[in-house]
């Protein structure tokens, strides 16, 4: 399963086709879950939170990643098994629990 916002990322890959992405993940039977829901919006906002704060405690200036890693983040955590990633180090101060596949 991935949430809205990966299969919104899949679609900006330059050689990606809404029916190429669409028979790829049907073939892999994954499914694309829409709707998220209050519990990963609140998950997601506190992670994004904690983040800034540690990037302004650091004299790391302002966030740097998006809102968007910590709904992919937080979808997976609360929906999934486990995150498909080929950046966990992108994942693991946010999300030390959620198990990760290179």
């Amino acid at each position: 399963m991935i949430c809205g916002a990966v299969y919104c990322e899949l679609l900006a890959h330059p050689k990606a086709t809404v029916s190429f992405v669409d028979g790829f993940l049907t073939k892999t039977n994954i499914t694309v879950d829409f709707a998220l829901d209050e519990a990963v919006w609140r998950d997601a906002g506190r992670r994004f939170a904690e983040y800034a704060e540690r990037r302004r405690q650091s004299a790391g200036g302002t966030a740097r990643r998006l809102l968007v890693d910590f709904l992919v983040g937080a979808h997976a955590q609360l929906r999934a098994d486990q995150l498909l990633t080929l950046d966990a180090a992108r994942y693991g101060n946010a999300f030390p629990a959620l198990r990760m596949s290179p």
